[in-house]
């Protein structure tokens, strides 16, 4: 890894923080919903913190191009060639924002050859931080403390601990969890559950539904760094701007790679 991306890390996190400070600025407020053209719910929140997350990254790498959901009509023509990109969530769970439940997050890559090589994960109402860079590991850090830095877990002797989407579960998750046998299920919102993985509070999130590739790239790179894993239901790793579709595959998430957490697919996926 470059020691420019590691240099990059901090002002990427402070940046993430700074957003999150905007969209807590309206999370208290009477926000306006929209929907956009795929029904997804769309607040004046993801879009300020859209506009605080490209401009601060514009200042900081102007050479660098942004992708992000809210700016995400490039067409792949056009971003194909590039080698070197920052992939954006500005509002990771704008259902959960939206239920005002605090489960939402902040979510800044930087990709490299199809890859997430530095992540930002930042939970406003929380004050929370996940952040990594490859070769530099994985941290947590609380607002006014010390990073620590975090690791995934081996499987212990009681049962799976699973983590799920709050808001986007269904049968295929049901018959997942069912084939593991002694299991626990927390049902939490955004890049909230990959981040449970990387702090081995949590084993395996199978995610067996639509997600696009911004909602998964920074919890990426903090899963990988922390020593865990993040495949697709058929066997390959995440890769990003690698098709005209910036939808994922169907995929797991998990710290332990002792277990073939495949074998427990549904067999119609």
């Amino acid at each position: 890894m470059s020691v420019a991306t590691a240099d990059l890390l901090g002002p990427v996190t402070a940046l993430a923080t700074a957003a999150g400070a905007r969209i807590l600025d309206i999370y208290g407020t009477a926000f306006q919903v929209d929907e956009k053209e795929d029904d997804s719910p769309l607040t004046t929140a993801d879009l300020a913190s859209h506009r605080t997350i490209v401009a601060g990254l514009q200042r900081l790498t102007p050479e660098i191009p942004v992708l992000s959901e809210e700016s995400a009509g490039i067409p792949f023509a056009g971003r194909s060639g590039w080698r070197r990109f920052w992939l954006v969530d500005p509002l990771d769970g704008t259902k959960e924002f939206i239920k005002r439940n605090g489960e939402f997050t902040v979510n800044i890559a930087l990709i490299e050859g199809h890859e997430p090589v530095l992540g930002v994960v930042q939970i406003p109402v929380k004050g929370l931080c996940y952040f990594a860079a490859r070769g530099q590991g994985a941290f947590r850090q609380e607002a006014g403390q010390a990073a620590a830095r975090i690791a995934v877990s081996r499987l212990g002797p009681g049962p799976v601990r699973v983590v799920g989407s709050r808001s986007h579960g269904g049968k295929s998750l049901e018959e997942f969890v069912a084939r593991l046998g002694e299991h626990t299920l927390v049902a939490i919102g955004s890049a909230l559950k990959f981040c449970l993985v990387a702090e081995g509070k949590a084993d395996i999130y199978p995610r067996l539904g639509l997600t696009s590739e911004w909602d998964t790239a920074a919890a990426q790179c903090i899963v990988e760094a922390a020593g865990g894993r993040v495949i697709a239901v058929s066997g390959e790793r995440l890769a990003y701007n690698a098709k005209e579709s910036l939808l994922n595959p169907y995929f797991l998430v998990f710290g332990d790679d002792s277990r073939d957490w495949r074998s427990y697919l549904p067999d119609s996926l």
